[in-house]
């Protein structure tokens, strides 16, 4: 490593979160023809694979489930698209951004203005314990799990399964809460109208489906697809938050840019899910800087090494997470329900 680029890691260990955001500012312009790319290479072989999915039906149910899994990593991906559009990355034009993630969200079974305005709340209340409860993970501190009846501790504990919160929970969420503005009801007809106009357009598409192929399609193809993505995509969010060393805050601590950073994980995965996922991963710095395009956060980690040592996770790594459950607001680090016992008496 050059002297220059040893001077600049040193100078960049000492910037605060809120310095940080000024660093990655340049970073924030998309590029109109990169985007057009991204979206085709992510739209294009989705719409082929599932005609090729339909097309297998014809003489293999098992081929086509396999093409219908392979498609859910380009869903998962579109997904991350749109999520792009919602925080006004993906174009330069917030009109066409927020149509590309319209139309995207039909395909992700997502109305897309109610995610936009939920997901902008998590990010605006991620690490907050005084402001749970809308686009996050459900997470209790150890203090309110001992005050909790033994019946709702078993209610929280069949939650945190990763049974319900990866197998049952992202059905429950993509077909059945997204059909409504949940946590939006009464905050004014737009919403409504995202998440209507959202569940017409699913109507008219799967009816067309089982008009032409009745129900195989449904059943092999779209199902399998967008319920491995679910899954994938719910996973994906889970651990950007949920690991040992994140960052949680009472109102009176909690600060926005600090949260961000250090709340927010480096999910350092193998180049291909990278991929699929858009560089979801870099979490802490898209906390950080939410408008910097997905395709531009590893330029961000080359010419800034240091947040690539940062709340880094390895896949490998990861999956110990799938056990963390609880808060220990003392030692300010996630416990699994058997250390709090250890250490509480849970």
């Amino acid at each position: 490593m050059d002297g220059s680029r040893q001077a600049d890691i040193e100078e960049t260990r000492t910037l605060s979160a809120r310095e940080w955001v000024q660093v990655l500012a340049k970073y924030r312009e998309p590029n109109l023809w990169r985007s057009l790319f991204e979206l085709g290479v992510s739209l294009l072989p989705f719409f082929a694979l599932w005609a090729l999915a339909w097309w297998a039906l014809s003489f293999s149910y098992w081929l086509a489930l396999a093409i219908s899994l392979l498609n859910a990593g380009f869903l998962v991906r579109l997904f991350a698209i749109q999520h792009d559009c919602g925080h006004g990355a993906f174009f330069g034009n917030r009109l066409v951004s927020d149509w590309t993630g319209r139309a995207l969200g039909v395909l992700t079974l997502t109305p897309y203005d109610v995610w936009r305005r939920t997901h902008s709340i998590h990010h605006s209340a991620a690490g907050n314990l005084a402001r749970r409860g809308i686009g996050d993970v459900h997470t209790l501190t150890v203090a309110e799990y001992q005050a909790l009846s033994p019946l709702w501790r078993w209610h929280y504990r069949l939650y945190r399964n990763p049974f319900t919160l990866f197998g049952l929970g992202p059905g429950y969420i993509f077909f059945l809460q997204n059909r409504l503005p949940i946590g939006l009801m009464t905050a004014g007809w737009r919403y409504w109208t995202s998440a209507m106009g959202t569940n017409l357009a699913l109507c008219i598409g799967l009816g067309v489906i089982i008009y032409f192929g009745g129900l195989a399609p449904v059943l092999l193809v779209f199902l399998p697809t967008t319920l491995i993505a679910a899954s994938a995509g719910v996973w994906l969010f889970f651990i950007q938050h949920q690991f040992e060393e994140t960052s949680w805050n009472s109102e009176e601590d909690w600060q926005l840019h600090e949260s961000a950073l250090h709340g927010s994980s480096f999910y350092d995965l193998p180049a291909v899910l990278r991929w699929f996922s858009a560089n979801i991963g870099v979490h802490h710095v898209h906390h950080l800087y939410s408008r910097i395009p997905f395709y531009r956060l590893t330029e961000v980690l080359r010419d800034h090494a240091v947040l690539a040592t940062m709340n880094r996770m390895t896949l490998s790594e990861s999956f110990a997470c799938g056990r963390l459950h609880l808060w220990d607001e003392r030692d300010r680090r996630l416990l699994s329900f058997r250390q709090a016992s250890a250490l509480y008496g849970t």
